[in-house]
């Protein structure tokens, strides 16, 4: 939880560097994300579980999601689609993209554009600039960045 507007948020670190990406989301895919980290059965398929059957029955597979895209303060994300040896792609909201890509065990990427314009956001922007949120980036570590409490 972002401990400055007690909203949800997560946080993708590199994993071959120390550039961390800080997406807040909604509660609601807050939750579908955290449910498939702490691999929680649900009586009843949840939306995300739902659209990983759906492409199971389809014999698609997602290939990769990526976080391709910061505008208006706003993250997009493409999820990459396989079937029958053809690649589609499909808009999503990023909250989305990365619950399914945990569903799926496929690789997460964030467009380097979107990493170099959110530092330069993160500069200006006064919801970042606050200390505390940034001392609280600035100090997560690799513990951190695989615990979810919600």
């Amino acid at each position: 939880m972002d401990p400055v507007t007690n909203m949800p948020i997560v946080v993708l670190k590199d994993v071959t560097g120390d550039s961390v990406l800080p997406i807040w989301v909604g509660i609601y895919e807050a939750n579908a994300i955290a449910l498939e980290i702490e691999k929680v059965n649900t009586p009843r398929p949840m939306t995300h579980d739902l659209i990983k059957i759906l492409l199971m029955g389809l014999e698609t597979s997602i290939r990769k999601v990526v976080v391709s895209e910061l505008r208006d303060d706003t993250f997009y994300a493409l999820i990459w689609l396989e079937r029958d040896g053809n690649l589609i792609s499909v808009d999503s909201r990023p909250s989305d993209a990365l619950a399914l890509a945990l569903r799926h065990d496929c690789p997460i990427f964030v467009d380097d554009r979107v990493l170099q314009t959110s530092k330069n956001s993160a500069t200006v922007s006064e919801k970042v600039n606050n200390e505390e949120l940034k001392k609280w980036l600035e100090n997560l570590n690799d513990e951190d960045l695989g615990r979810y409490k919600m």
